[in-house]
């Protein structure tokens, strides 16, 4: 099936490949930061390859990364912008 949006897969592959990055970055083994951040290593690995991991495993990695806060705008309601159009009429 071809699409433009990625699938769950692909956005799975991706937060795998930018915390590989970031885990880098900082100079962290996959063995401290699996002990720092209470994920096991097999998951950790496991995530780091296929981009599959727990959520409870990923806001793990993400609090011992200070990026948490990075989760707070998932499923929060969008704004109704369906009456906008009634802040600029002039009836």
């Amino acid at each position: 099936m071809y699409s433009i949006n990625p699938t769950p897969h692909e956005i799975g592959k991706e937060l795998a490949k930018r915390h590989k990055a970031l885990r880098k970055q900082l100079k962290l083994s996959q063995s401290v930061m699996a002990e720092r951040s209470g994920v096991s290593l097999g998951s950790l690995k496991r995530f780091e390859t296929t981009g599959q991991i727990s959520l409870e495993s990923l806001l793990k990695l993400a609090h011992l990364l200070d990026r948490l806060e990075d989760f707070k705008l998932v499923f929060q309601p969008k704004e109704d912008l369906g009456n906008i159009e009634d802040l600029f009429s002039t009836k």
